[in-house]
C-alpha cells in the first residue's frame, strides 16, 4: 500500500512559464524524507494559453 503527496508549484508571469519555488530542491528534499518522485501533473492551459501551475505526485509506502 501506498500513501501520495501533492505539491502544487505556482508559474509566475503572464507570458513566461517559470515555476515560483525550485522543483529540483523540492524532489531533493522530499526523496531525503523516503517519498518516491512520481509524476509532474499540468492541468489544462488557461485562457492565455499556459498553465497557472503544475503539481508534483510523490509516493512513499505505507507502514
Amino acid at each position: 500500500m501506498f500513501e501520495y503527496k501533492y505539491v502544487k508549484i505556482g508559474l509566475s508571469g503572464l507570458f513566461t512559464t517559470n515555476p515560483n519555488t525550485d522543483y529540483k530542491t523540492i524532489i531533493a528534499n522530499h526523496a531525503k524524507e523516503g517519498w518516491r518522485f512520481v509524476q509532474i501533473f499540468a492541468p489544462a492551459i488557461s485562457g492565455y494559453g499556459k498553465a497557472a501551475y503544475f503539481e508534483l505526485i510523490f509516493e512513499k509506502k505505507t507502514k
